[in-house]
């Protein structure tokens, strides 16, 4: 039935405020897609659980698993070390010709500098060594006490940024990026959420605040997508 009504939706010009629609209520899991192979054997698409980050992919991906490797790992290097781990130095910068930085167009911005250090990551979290470099990279974002209630005229991907994130010292690296979903034009959030354990709508001024309410989080980030 909801694959009906996403077609009827195409057919009046209205998927953008639906934009994975046909996800909601799927069940969440964490980290549920890999390679098919160790030290991720995971599949390399599904459509029955996600994480926040792999229902945005799915979505962006309209559900074809070649679209969703090309967004999931460099160049679409199906690899575990070729994956966009991170989306602070992976994701956004290797995805920069479907996603872009829209945040200065929703309010006043601040930055969250933030060194990632791939290799250190690799090492305690999964026991591999690499030639990673460490990275900074410098992300806009609005901070919560600067935050209004957001209609846009198109669905965003909206980023949940973090201080300095309260896992740094047992993964080795820093993050600034904790949660992901898509920012819809009637103000509703839409994502998958491990506190209710499904993909669902919320209201996301109200959500936003709440997670004001810790003092580690900072803000939003917002990507429009091309």
């Amino acid at each position: 039935m909801k694959r009906l009504i996403i077609a009827l939706f195409a057919l009046c010009g209205c998927t953008n405020s639906d934009i994975g629609y046909e996800y909601l209520d799927t069940p969440y899991k964490s980290d549920p897609l890999g390679e098919e192979k160790l030290p991720d054997a995971d599949p390399l698409i599904r459509t029955d659980a996600f994480d926040c980050t792999t229902f945005v992919e799915t979505v962006l991906a309209d559900g074809d698993v070649e679209k969703l490797n090309k967004i999931r790992y460099k160049d679409g290097n199906v690899d575990f070390l070729s994956r966009n781990h991170f989306i602070e130095i992976d994701w956004l910068p290797n995805n920069s010709d479907i996603v872009q930085d829209v945040t200065a167009d929703y309010g006043k911005t601040a930055v969250r500098n933030v060194m990632i250090d791939k290799k250190n990551w690799f090492k305690i979290v999964h026991g591999i060594d690499t030639d990673f470099s460490k990275k900074t990279v410098s992300l806009n974002y609005i901070p919560y006490n600067e935050l209004k209630a957001i209609r846009p005229t198109e669905s965003l991907i909206v980023l949940f940024i973090t201080g300095k994130s309260e896992k740094s010292g047992k993964i080795g690296t820093d993050l600034a990026v904790v949660h992901m979903g898509f920012l819809l034009p009637d103000g509703k959030l839409r994502h998958a959420s491990s506190q209710y354990g499904k993909v669902m709508d919320t209201d996301f001024y109200e959500y936003a605040m709440n997670r004001a309410k810790n003092k580690q989080n900072i803000g939003i980030m917002l990507v429009s997508i091309k």
